[in-house]
């Protein structure tokens, strides 16, 4: 996976870095390097995915009570 960035003719050297940075993010590069930075026990990665499970399920009621 290779993220390319070009600057446009009026673009400075900051605006190129903050397009960079921004793709980076909706990438989820560095998110998927810090997941990979420690080893987790299956166990661990599977209580994870049960929180964001809860998580995405109280959010899902509390927007659709209002």
């Amino acid at each position: 996976m290779s993220i390319i960035v070009k600057a446009g003719p009026g673009d400075s050297s900051d605006a190129v870095i903050r397009k960079f940075q921004k793709k980076i993010a909706l990438e989820g590069v560095i998110q998927e390097y810090r997941d990979k930075e420690f080893h987790k026990k299956n166990s661990q990665k599977r209580q994870e995915r049960i929180a964001e499970k809860r998580r995405k399920i109280m959010r899902a009621k509390r927007f659709a009570n209002n």
